[in-house]
């Protein structure tokens, strides 16, 4: 390898760019200045609390992440803004087509040095030397670069052309992106491999939808921008979040969902659960604990399903293990759906239709949910649990309560805020 970032034809496995360190800041300033990270991209990218926390917990794991949703969600931006937090990293990212070959996701031929004679790839701002990859359109990834795209995911690992000694890839995680699922049983193969699936959708909430309109004409003033040193992460994923300890009673909690979610048909290979138990140490890293707890298992919710419809089922699982009274936080959550469902359901109905339906059926319900969260909430606190499912039920409720605000009642946007939260 030169200088301009050439490997010839020879060489043992080696990363295109050398060793990366793994001496840096102290270890006990990571997981604050990541907790700070999640915290300022969550205000920066609205409805992605969720989100956010569980791409930093899968980079800790070491694993690979697939955002599922349509276009124009925020998915490439959040990568971006969130490598840019890593001090050193190299980032990469490609959209995929049928036609992608290998060489321009790997590196491409030295044209200079083919009109020599020597075959050379140059390797430089590609997916060999990323210490982040995002990966769009991932399931159009062509037959030509489809088990490169496999070796490169599973072992961090790019065989060169040429046939010469593999390149080991510095690789710390794919983000990958989807308007869909895979269709076919050669993409499946990269499906499996992508360990965290996240649901990404367009903004529910009026309010956050307005903010992020005047955001288009605004200019936002100067923002905090925490940053983590790229040798600080490397040394979590290989050293700390290994040493997070996993006691008996987590292992018994994931034994039990796992026969739980087999008695309802959804299946997790033994590989993906054994894969799970990482994140479940990089959650607990990442809060500050030197052991995991039932407060991790709702990363979970993002690995045990294999299409969105399974979601739901893995979600209550899971709840019904971090807290035993979980099952009125998601009887809530049926609620507010049914509520947005009608309101669905009246659209070009009169004024006085909706504002009459407000008072007889919606304002009750959206107040008694309201007060039941708020102290679900306070017990959860209170009992060490995580407050993670009553946090998403918690903002699900106030999206349907701006809708009905503005869409039944014809409340301005800027007039939601102000409402008091018990109002229609």
């Amino acid at each position: 390898m030169d200088a301009h970032g050439i490997q010839d034809t020879g060489g043992a496995l080696r990363p295109p760019n050398g060793p990366d360190p793994v001496s840096g800041p102290p270890a006990h300033t990571t997981a604050p200045r990541l907790r700070a990270v999640v915290r300022e991209l969550s205000a920066r990218f609205y409805e992605r609390d969720d989100v956010v926390r569980t791409l930093v917990v899968t980079l800790l794991a070491g694993q690979h992440s697939l955002l599922l949703g349509p276009p124009g969600t925020a998915k490439s931006e959040l990568a971006r803004e969130l490598t840019g937090r890593i001090d050193g990293a190299s980032y990469w990212e490609i959209l995929l087509s049928r036609f992608t070959a290998p060489t321009r996701m790997f590196g491409p031929i030295d044209v200079a040095a083919l009109a020599r004679g020597e075959y050379r790839q140059v390797y430089d701002g590609r997916a060999t030397t990323a210490h982040i990859a995002f990966i769009d359109e991932i399931f159009k990834c062509s037959t030509a670069a489809l088990n490169e795209t496999l070796g490169y995911l599973n072992e961090r690992i790019y065989h060169p052309e040429n046939g010469g000694e593999p390149v080991r890839c510095p690789l710390i995680g794919a983000i990958t992106a989807s308007n869909e699922l895979p269709a076919g049983e050669d993409t499946a193969a990269i499906y499996d491999r992508l360990l965290v699936r996240i649901e990404v959708g367009y903004l529910e909430d009026p309010e956050n939808f307005a903010a992020l309109v005047r955001s288009a004409v605004s200019r936002p003033g100067p923002s905090a921008r925490t940053t983590v040193d790229l040798a600080a992460l490397r040394r979590a994923v290989a050293e700390e979040v290994p040493a997070v300890d996993v006691p008996a009673p987590v292992v018994d909690a994931v034994c039990t969902l796992r026969a739980a979610l087999r008695r309802k048909d959804v299946i997790a290979s033994d590989r993906r659960w054994r894969q799970a138990v990482r994140l479940l140490q990089a959650s607990a890293y990442l809060d500050g604990r030197t052991a995991a707890a039932a407060e991790d298992l709702p990363v979970l919710t993002h690995v045990l399903w294999n299409t969105p419809a399974e979601r739901p089922a893995v979600e209550r699982e899971v709840l019904h293990l971090v807290d035993p009274g979980g099952r009125e936080v998601l009887e809530l959550a049926d609620v507010l759906d049914a509520l947005e469902t009608q309101l669905d359901a009246m659209a070009g109905q009169s004024r006085e239709a909706l504002s009459d339906w407000v008072i007889r059926n919606a304002h009750h319900r959206l107040a008694t949910a309201g007060t039941r969260l708020e102290h679900l909430r306070g017990e959860a606190e209170r009992a060490g649990r995580s407050t993670a499912t009553i946090d998403r039920v918690t903002a699900r409720r106030q999206a349907v309560r701006s809708r009905v605000l503005t869409e039944a009642l014809g409340l301005d946007t800027d007039m939601v805020d102000t409402a008091s939260g018990d109002t229609p």
